[in-house]
């Protein structure tokens, strides 16, 4: 994303001001002395280019070696051992584990299929020993509400809109789906439309673990409108754990083919060609660790989260839930215009609306198993549905959803 100079000024004070506590809506008020003073403060200015400097060099890992995507991206290949996931003091000192036998024996330890990523488009990959992660920029961090809140979702302000299906009343192990893959209309920087699956045990507002899983598109994070693959987990309700991608220590990757928070190449086109994604979560039962499998085709072995991250999520996930979720500001004083999935409502059907297709769940003995009893949620049924899909041996349990936001009924 590119800003002009006085856009940038402008993001930098309000930067200034939530970091340093002084107040935003002084820009508003006619006190421009004040702020004026604010602006030409190079003692503040400085401070706050070292607090990014600072917050970059932790999340940024010292590179054996670097690739520029197509994108613009900036691809870091990160010796495994040195991965943020080892700065959590629970996991200090400790080494990636490979990947157990029965994994192994499963799912593909190595990416088969070419190009997924656009950065892959490079003719680069990183060497065996390390795994590839996408550079965070001062940029991006301007972007954000506060230093400390960047890739967390703590402090959104937001109102969240979503369309779900979900398994619930048991113990899981685990889930799978494949997505449809789609870059959505994003009507604000702020907002984001994403396509995921949540595996969820505890308390919503109190002490909620949730593991999610996806695609995405969010300017705000990661300043264009690319769809991209993405991870986020949380132990607490989301206030001071978790975080997208590898920002924060936690997530363990072990591959070194696929960046997390890296571009989809392959998009769909409606009426045309149809991509999509395999995501699949599930829990190693002697370990205890949440395993992610992700890409095309049957997908790949990522990485995993350790056991120890969480306090639910330990022993299991309470539901397994599928669907979209979109930001809504109203930034017009009405409802977004922002689109989920392709844009279209679900009973558009194939090549027209988004679909998740295959959708299983994983039992205690690590059995795929198709949902049971589905419960259906979505919080505004004129900008946003959907819809069970015909039985199809193929697809199995599948459902389409999405919608185009505001419109004639949607306001």
């Amino acid at each position: 994303m590119v800003f002009s100079s006085s856009i940038s000024f402008l993001v930098l004070y309000i930067f200034i001001a939530v970091s340093f506590g002084f107040p935003v809506n002084s820009l508003e008020t006619k006190n421009h002395q004040s702020v004026n003073q604010t602006f030409r403060s190079a003692q503040q200015l400085h401070k706050l280019k070292k607090m990014i400097a600072t917050r970059l060099q932790q999340i940024n890992k010292p590179a054996i070696k670097t690739i520029q995507s197509p994108d613009g991206d900036i691809i870091d290949c990160v010796l495994n051992h040195k991965q943020p996931a080892f700065d959590h003091p629970l996991l200090k000192g400790q080494k990636p584990m490979d990947p157990p036998e029965s994994l192994r024996r499963q799912h593909q330890i190595e990416n088969t299929s070419d190009h997924f990523q656009i950065w892959s488009l490079s003719g680069e990959s990183c060497p065996d020993g390390s795994i590839p992660i996408r550079r965070i920029t001062e940029e991006d961090m301007l972007r954000a509400y506060s230093i400390n809140s960047f890739g967390r979702k703590f402090d959104d302000p937001y109102v969240h809109e979503y369309v779900v299906v979900s398994e619930k009343n048991d113990k899981f192990h685990g889930g799978e789906g494949t997505f449809n893959v789609w870059q959505p209309y994003i009507e604000n920087e702020r907002e984001f439309s994403l396509a995921q699956m949540w595996l969820v045990a505890g308390t919503s507002g109190k002490d909620l673990n949730s593991i999610e899983i996806g695609w995405q598109v969010y300017p705000h994070l990661y300043g264009d409108y690319r769809t991209r693959f993405f991870i986020y987990w949380t132990a607490d309700d989301y206030k001071k754990t978790g975080c997208y991608n590898l920002v924060c220590s936690g997530f363990v990757q072990t591959n070194k083919n696929y960046a997390i928070g890296g571009a989809i190449n392959q998009i769909s086109t409606y009426n045309g060609v149809q991509y999509s994604m395999n995501l699949k979560v599930l829990k190693h039962n002697y370990t205890g660790h949440w395993w992610l499998v992700a890409g095309p085709g049957a997908g790949t072995l990522i990485g995993y989260w350790p056991s120890n991250l969480f306090t639910h999520l330990k022993s299991a996930a309470d539901e397994v839930n599928f669907g979209g979720e979109i930001v809504n500001i109203k930034t017009t004083g009405s409802h977004t215009s922002t689109a989920m999935g392709s844009g279209n409502f679900p009973d558009e059907g194939f090549r027209k609306a988004a679909y998740i297709r295959n959708l299983q769940v994983i039992d205690g003995d690590n059995n795929l198993k198709p949902f049971k009893n589905p419960k259906y949620g979505l919080t505004n049924f004129f900008c946003y549905s959907i819809l069970q899909g015909n039985t199809n041996p193929k697809w199995g349990y599948h459902i389409y959803f999405g919608g185009h936001g505001r419109g004639y009924n949607c306001r």
